[in-house]
């Protein structure tokens, strides 16, 4: 039940994340914006996650996931909510902000609770469950957005309504999942005794091995924003229409459902590097195979990018809550510090990605550079290995 729980907080806030992507072309025109203008919207709600991000995780770790999980995505059901009202520029920029709000409580509380209630390759596997979530709600918002939904409901902001009333439906999902009694208890063994070690975020900091995560972490968060943003568009750039986009656009996403259940829990600390490795040069490949228009080579990079995707911030996050000094009790903080550092890349690769096609007319510039930071994340995990120690 636990597992189920997380697994819906983070499908809300996949499927609200993964909203707008679909809908850029209807967008841009119904408030008159610019692909430049547009990517900023995109990355809006990261500027405001890197600001909450790290008290969103203190907050976890003080008052529990019962209040914190459930007012992070109730404040994700605003801004979607918000976002159906928004007639111009400024007022859906604002309204995707508030995401960035209630996001990091969501991003932080996930990875908090599985390592509190899962141990050993089951942990792994859990963190890949509860991340099929986001990938599921991305799916839905790619396939069913110009085939289903918007045929069915008749404007985007009537979708974005309908998205606002299933997050509320969830954040109550949570608050009754989370009012048991076991779970009660657990927290609160936990926060009394929290005062007693503590640890403070500059601790965390003067650590290599977590300063080389955080670091890896905005490449991850650049390569897979920006794509995320940008795949229907770069797919419709060969000659696709608006829904064959969307439905090729999903396939990444379906991969990473698969991967999400397999490759975590096969990320064991003995080889949980090598993994990290494979998933980098991954994601280089997809970045190169996705500048041709032959079918076979599309296809082949979106397999590999659904691949990487998939699992290189979960394999990432269980490195970092598992080294010494963080575990359970700190997940909240350092998953926290982790996802302020993160969406980093995560504003600069939607907007990067605007501003280089606005200026080429093409995403091929756009590509070749998520295909460097690819490669850089690979070289990176050779170091990781060193300063984490593991044999």
């Amino acid at each position: 039940m636990i597992l189920f729980g997380v697994w819906s907080c983070y499908a809300a806030f996949g499927l609200t994340a993964t909203s707008l992507a679909p809908l850029v072309p209807l967008i841009e025109g119904d408030l008159s914006i610019s692909h430049t203008a547009m990517g900023s919207i995109m990355g809006a709600w990261q500027l405001t996650y890197i600001a909450f991000a790290i008290p969103g995780g203190i907050l976890l770790d003080k008052i529990g996931s019962r209040f914190a999980l459930s007012t992070g995505v109730l404040i994700i059901a605003c801004s979607a909510m918000l976002r159906g009202l928004s007639d111009d520029y400024f007022s859906m920029l604002l309204a995707v902000m508030l995401f960035g709000v209630g996001g990091p409580i969501v991003s932080a509380g996930a990875p908090k609770i599985i390592t509190r209630w899962f141990q050993g390759s089951d942990r792994g596997l859990a963190m890949g469950i509860y991340m099929t979530g986001p990938a599921i709600g991305g799916v839905i918002s790619l396939t069913l957005t110009h085939s289903v939904l918007l045929p069915l409901l008749g404007s985007w902001q009537n979708l974005m309504f309908l998205n606002a009333g299933i997050a509320l439906l969830i954040a109550l999902l949570w608050f009754v999942i989370a009012s048991r009694s076991s779970m009660r208890s657990a927290e609160a063994l936990t926060r009394s005794t929290q005062d007693k070690q503590p640890l403070l975020i500059g601790t965390l900091l003067k650590q290599p091995a977590v300063q080389l995560v955080l670091i890896m972490s905005v490449g991850v968060f650049m390569v897979n924003h920006g794509l995320n943003n940008w795949l229907p568009s770069i797919l419709q750039t060969s000659g696709m229409t608006l829904i064959e986009a969307g439905y090729w656009a999903a396939i990444p996403t379906v991969i990473g459902i698969l991967g999400s259940l397999t490759i975590p829990r096969l990320a064991t600390p003995g080889r949980r590097f090598e993994i990290l490795l494979c998933l980098g040069l991954a994601a280089a490949i997809a970045t190169i195979l996705l500048q041709f228009t032959n079918p076979a080579l599309q296809t082949s990079g979106l397999i590999l990018q659904g691949i990487a995707r998939s699992s290189l911030m979960t394999v990432l996050i269980l490195t970092l809550v598992e080294l010494p000094g963080i575990g359970d009790k700190y997940a909240g903080m350092a998953s926290g510090l982790f996802f302020s550092a993160a969406e980093v890349g995560g504003v600069m690769g939607p907007i990067a990605l605007g501003v280089l096609y606005d200026v080429s007319g093409n995403f091929g510039f756009a590509l070749t550079l998520l295909t460097v930071i690819s490669v850089g994340l690979a070289l990176a995990t050779l170091r990781l290995k060193r300063l984490a120690q593991i044999p």
